[in-house]
């Protein structure tokens, strides 16, 4: 057994929540090279019931798959769908690609989910933490973990095991994510306090629906805080899903920009 997997035996596991969280980030959180047009790092929590996440959001991706691939198979990545490459070669096409982008805009809006985020520029970053005292991905990982417990308990869910899935990315880096996830949810946050989560790492090729929702999501969350002027109709879509205030309030809530 894979040691980092070993860590993940659950502790007080159940009772189980009914919410689960898929994980993707956009941009790279090195601070050695900074892309200068895309000098930011995106972290994106995608909340889903579970009993929407099966008997919604399951089906309509299905449902896309096989309209326009044929099969269920495809595993949607939105760097394919932007180029477009691999199986998204036919976006190419321009009456294809309207429908496709019609039919993947309609899921996205119809899905029920709850979106909290986090956005960090690096070039502000580092000048404002010099040496770093923590890098961009652990920075947002505390961010999003305290906000999604903050969800939690708002929902009567605190106390239950709610389960992360994030995509591994080596056995390295598996480990360097999971010291943090537990050094957090041990109590390393501003509540002081232990949380019931539990991580999970899926392979880059899965084909879960929720890391794929995931994946389309934290660009274009990326972009509005990166370009806020350029138009920018996927994260259009993805506001009424962001974690607010009772008063509406995004920033701090739903989504944390350094």
């Amino acid at each position: 057994m894979d040691p980092v997997q070993s860590l993940m035996k659950p502790r007080e596991q159940l009772p189980n929540s009914e919410y689960i969280v898929y994980v993707d980030e956009s941009g790279d959180h090195s601070l050695t090279t900074i892309d200068a047009n895309y000098p930011i790092f995106t972290l994106a929590f995608c909340i889903f019931r579970k009993s929407d996440y099966t008997a919604i959001a399951s089906p309509k991706l299905q449902e896309l798959k096989f309209k326009h691939f044929g099969h269920d198979m495809t595993v949607m990545h939105e760097h394919d769908i932007r180029k477009p490459q691999g199986d998204f070669k036919f976006l190419q096409i321009a009456d294809r690609r309207k429908v496709f982008i019609e039919d993947l805009s309609e899921l996205i809006t119809t899905v029920p989910f709850t979106i909290i985020a986090s956005v960090i520029d690096k070039r502000t970053f580092l000048k404002k933490q010099k040496p770093p005292s923590n890098s961009p991905y652990n920075l947002s990982l505390l961010f999003c973990m305290e906000r999604l417990q903050s969800f939690l308990q708002s929902k009567s869910e605190g106390e239950k095991a709610t389960h992360i899935v994030v995509e591994s990315r080596g056995k390295r880096e598996d480990r360097e994510l999971f010291d943090e996830f537990d050094r957090v949810r041990n109590g390393q946050n501003y509540q002081n306090k232990k949380m019931n989560m539990h991580l999970r790492f899926a392979s880059k090729h899965s084909n879960s629906c929720g890391l794929q929702i995931a994946d389309l999501v934290a660009r274009p969350i990326g972009l509005s805080v990166l370009r806020p002027g350029q138009a920018n109709r996927a994260y259009d879509l993805l506001l009424p899903k962001f974690r607010r205030s009772p008063y509406g309030n995004l920033e701090g809530w739903g989504l944390k920009v350094w």
